[in-house]
């Protein structure tokens, strides 16, 4: 093969394979996560990559062992019971004490099954995403994402659908800096750009029992889509081009 098209196949090869596209999931041990929540019970399978919350209570949460800005999180969730209709989701930015503190700065996705008027105000069934600032109390604000949580965004599909009974669902959540993504069965529902602070990856669930969180992984976040090619990749680029523009004017000489 003449030495311009070795350079250009090269190039072109570089250009098709994302930097972080082979990045390899990795199985998480549940082991070492913390619940908060007094009125909660969070059951750690024996292979250590599941759990199971199986109290109908206030919020609770259960928190990973590690800082979760610049990975994915995804497994499945499963609510096993067909005697309720309220909160399952997922916390991001979390910090150790933050569900009762007075001062916070993190996020809640939350997903509730059905449309319920309490505390004076009505829950909404629906996927949602929350910026919560004073932690996640037993109260409106909590219920009906007002106050100290304020709702950001609705799911694309499924911001006025609930989950059903006994069904189980795929989740993926991206979260970095500027940009948290929530897919579901694989359509992303949720995308949403600003500035969130680190914290940790947790499971979430507000008067709801008997939910299980499994098969859960975790890897490095992928790059923003339309991402600029690297300076390394751009530079065997221009010099694939410019061998290819070399040979042709020798054959025009």
């Amino acid at each position: 093969m003449p030495y311009s098209r070795t350079i250009l196949a090269a190039g072109l090869f570089a250009l098709s394979v994302p930097p972080l596209a082979i990045a390899v999931p990795i199985n998480v041990d549940l082991s070492n996560w913390t619940v908060e929540g007094s009125n909660s019970n969070w059951v750690v399978a024996a292979d250590k990559n599941s759990v199971t919350q199986t109290i109908n209570g206030s919020p609770t949460v259960f928190y990973s062992d590690f800082l979760g800005q610049g990975k994915a999180l995804s497994g499945k969730i499963r609510v096993n019971t067909s005697g309720d209709d309220d909160y399952i989701g997922f916390v991001l930015g979390f910090q150790p004490g933050d569900l009762s503190a007075a001062s916070t700065d993190f996020i809640l996705i939350d997903w509730k099954q059905g449309d319920q008027g309490y505390y004076n105000c009505t829950a909404l069934a629906g996927l949602a995403i929350s910026r919560v600032t004073a932690g996640l109390p037993d109260n409106a604000d909590s219920w009906c994402h007002s106050g100290t949580v304020q709702e950001l965004q609705r799911g694309k599909t499924l911001g006025s659908t609930g989950w059903s009974d006994l069904t189980e669902y795929a989740f993926d959540l991206i979260f970095t800096a500027s940009n948290i993504q929530v897919a579901v069965n694989g359509k992303t529902e949720l995308n949403i750009n600003g500035s969130f602070g680190n914290g940790r990856f947790g499971f979430y669930n507000y008067s709801q029992g008997d939910v299980t969180y499994s098969a859960i992984q975790e890897r490095v976040a992928p790059p923003p889509t339309g991402k600029v090619p690297e300076p390394g990749i751009l530079a065997l680029l221009s010099g694939a081009l410019l061998g290819l523009g070399i040979t042709r004017r020798r054959r025009e000489a």
